[in-house]
């Protein structure tokens, strides 16, 4: 028996680009109606999160008047301004917080095995950009932009510590003077 989605026109589906080694992931369709003469016309416009799991992230939107139409639109986009994440093993480096329009979002490290504790929007874009273990909490507008846009926001965030060591001019511990 199949369950039932609590979320109307929210989707995550997987697909992998032959051969590039991206992975994409529809997380929202949203379909809109303008009444004409003769009925409804109806348009889509689809949320696209595309990543190599390896810390390349990028993110599309594209509208069009089929769905598929609008999912390619929105994966081209995606796939022309990647960004690089730092991750550290399976996880992030730190805890970090991400702010885009009404949207927040509390991201922290996790230890092996705990997997994302993420939902909709927060755990496409983790997915895609390779964390398996973080804890996520999504606060303020649930709009799957906002929330898409802000998990990117705290994920560029991220250093690493011998980052922030070297621009202090301070060395770890074990390591010789820079």
């Amino acid at each position: 028996m199949a369950e039932p989605s609590n979320r109307r026109n929210e989707r995550s589906s997987d697909r992998s680009d032959e051969g590039s080694g991206f992975i994409e992931k529809v997380v929202h369709i949203n379909r809109c109606a303008k009444v004409v003469k003769g009925g409804r016309r109806f348009s889509f416009s689809a949320l696209v999160v595309t990543g190599d799991q390896k810390g390349k992230i990028g993110i599309g939107f594209g509208k069009a008047n089929e769905v598929s139409d609008a999912i390619k639109k929105a994966t081209e986009d995606s796939k022309k301004d990647q960004i690089y994440i730092n991750l550290r093993n399976n996880t992030i480096p730190h805890e970090t917080v991400g702010r885009h329009g009404g949207g927040f979002i509390t991201l922290k490290p996790a230890s092996p095995g705990t997997g994302i504790i993420a939902g909709g929007g927060a755990r496409a874009v983790l997915e895609a950009v390779g964390v398996k273990d973080v804890l996520a909490k999504s606060l303020g507008s649930s709009n799957p932009a906002n929330v898409v846009k802000a998990t990117i926001e705290a994920l560029i965030g991220l250093r690493m510590a011998d980052d922030i060591f070297r621009a202090r001019g301070k060395r770890l511990a074990g390591q010789a003077a820079l």
